[in-house]
């Protein structure tokens, strides 16, 4: 029935794609619980919630014809400036922000999948250099986030949070080097959990979080910042590489 639903659905025929998606998801849920209660089939819980992640996304292009992407900056994440604020203000609310959010995406949920990861058998232990070598990693990233958060609040006048943006067009500190230095920091924290954990599903997780970002949220973004910043963030844009750190700017363009 996948079989046959997924080629109906290829040829444009929208009730298959409803169906064959339906069946993955009602698939992928009976695998995961059958993993967790028995122990067995762990790989392929991972592979059948990897497929309803892809059938999700075919049956979004096959209904909609595109991937609804902007509903992820919708609600609590929807694009806004901060409020006029003092720097300590934007200081301590960005505080706050990095304990929620370290606290939510490199404790809790690196925690809930390694212990997935177990039940299913599926770890494989790693030799201690390995996370000697993720517990290295995380702390340099975590400079870089922190530093990151630093020049939003100190020459962009807000925070990090993607409801409380920075009022003005942050290309100091980090930002001289590359576009997204709070981006990268992230996902290398999270890859660096996983590896100082041991769990190699906390390190395919982040990378799948790479992913999302820079194909689902990193061009919300950048359409946001090219609608409020204009010539400003087109000429940064274009000087500044997205991932891979580049030829600083110069001093001098901390207010742009």
């Amino acid at each position: 029935m996948f079989v046959a639903a997924s080629a109906i659905a290829a040829a444009g025929i929208r009730w298959a794609a409803w169906l064959v998606t339906a069946w993955t998801l009602l698939v992928a849920v009976g695998m995961a619980g059958y993993a967790t209660v028995t122990q067995l089939a762990g790989i392929g819980a991972v592979l059948m919630l990897a497929a309803a992640a892809a059938s999700v996304a075919a049956a979004c292009l096959v209904l909609l014809g595109r991937v609804p992407s902007e509903l992820v900056v919708r609600g609590p994440f929807a694009f806004a400036v901060a409020p006029v604020a003092a720097a300590r203000a934007n200081g301590a609310r960005t505080a706050g922000q990095i304990v929620v959010f370290w606290g939510t995406f490199l404790i809790v949920l690196p925690i809930l999948i390694a212990l997935v990861e177990a039940r299913w058998q599926l770890r494989v232990e790693p030799p201690p250099i390995v996370q000697a070598a993720g517990i290295l990693l995380f702390v340099a990233a975590s400079v870089l986030g922190i530093a990151s958060a630093r020049a939003m609040v100190t020459y962009g006048e807000g925070t990090p949070l993607p409801s409380a943006q920075p009022r003005r067009l942050v290309v100091a500190g980090p930002y001289r080097w590359v576009r997204n230095p709070m981006a990268i920091a992230g996902i290398v924290q999270g890859i660096a959990v996983g590896l100082a954990i041991g769990s190699w599903m906390v390190v395919v997780w982040a990378a799948a979080g790479s992913l999302v970002w820079n194909h689902v949220v990193r061009p919300e973004e950048e359409a946001d910042l090219l609608a409020r910043f204009g010539a400003d963030y087109a000429a940064y844009r274009d000087r500044v590489r997205c991932w891979v750190p580049g030829h600083p700017l110069p001093p001098g363009h901390e207010r742009a």
